[in-house]
């Protein structure tokens, strides 16, 4: 595996990707790897020749009293997984290598950035749509990589590549979860025995929703009722939000007369978890 930390170094590799007209797949990531981001990896080595993993712990999609700090970096197990995935080529850069002291742009994607997580977590989704659009010029992937973990993510960059005529192909795979049903996150090791007990809650609330579905629901605040009720009735869980959305451009959805999306964050403790799951009338 080639690592590389600066982008004049990236582009000089990627002309001579070009040459060879290799295909490449960008799986951007954070860090502190997981089961999420193998299934990523994975999915790229099907889909492209050259695999590349970038790993940048963002600092501009965190607020300032979030956990940018202490956001898990082990970087050597990263290594180790990344050779055992078999990645072509990691990114790593340094924060003052992707925003030098002058830098100054930022991009925003209007509406879609500022609801659900967006509203608990001001200029989040500004972070993310520069980040990745730095990252989709810098690396220039046939495709990148997603996951449907990060539902709102996924849409914002969808439409950050389609609005922005980009030369990329935005693959989202389907969340992977850990045996109690927790959505894969690098979070998830903040979270105690006893959170991590009660975060269980949340999938269970998907579950919930998924089965009033298929008995026949379609009013959404008949389905929001219930997945509300389980989540209130779980004490170390604080629910931010849960709203059932439009897959596309995520406006709500009063009546489900089509697939519709179940968004969910909650605070369990101190750490904030996100879901989702689409619902298929």
């Amino acid at each position: 595996m080639q690592v590389i930390k600066t982008i004049a170094e990236f582009r000089a590799l990627r002309v001579e990707l070009s040459r060879k007209s290799f295909t490449v797949a960008l799986v951007p990531t954070m860090g502190a790897l997981h089961t999420g981001h193998l299934s990523l990896i994975s999915k790229a080595r099907e889909i492209a020749d050259m695999v590349v993993v970038s790993v940048f712990v963002n600092p501009t999609q965190f607020g300032p009293s979030e956990d940018l700090g202490r956001y898990p970096r082990p970087l050597e197990k990263d290594l180790a997984l990344l050779e055992q995935e078999r990645v072509n080529i990691l990114f790593l850069p340094e924060a003052g290598e992707m925003y030098p002291p002058s830098y100054r742009t930022y991009v925003t994607v209007e509406e879609l950035g500022q609801k659900y997580c967006g509203q608990f977590r001001p200029g989040h989704f500004r972070g993310v749509a520069t980040v990745v659009l730095k990252l989709l010029n810098i690396v220039q992937p046939t495709v990148a990589v997603f996951g449907q973990k990060d539902a709102q993510q996924c849409v914002i960059v969808q439409r950050l590549v389609e609005d922005l005529n980009l030369d990329a192909q935005i693959v989202v795979c389907p969340t992977v979860r850990e045996p109690d049903g927790l959505a894969a996150s690098s979070r998830n090791e903040y979270l105690s025995a006893e959170h991590r007990r009660a975060a269980a809650v949340l999938h269970r609330s998907l579950l919930r929703a998924e089965e009033g579905v298929r008995s026949g629901e379609r009013l959404s605040a008949n389905i929001l009722e219930g997945v509300r009720e389980l989540i209130l009735g779980e004490p170390l869980v604080r629910l931010q939000y849960a709203e059932i959305v439009d897959p596309q451009d995520l406006s709500l959805m009063a009546i489900l007369d089509r697939d519709a999306l179940l968004l969910l964050a909650a605070l369990v403790g101190n750490t904030r978890l996100i879901d989702n799951t689409l619902l298929r009338p």
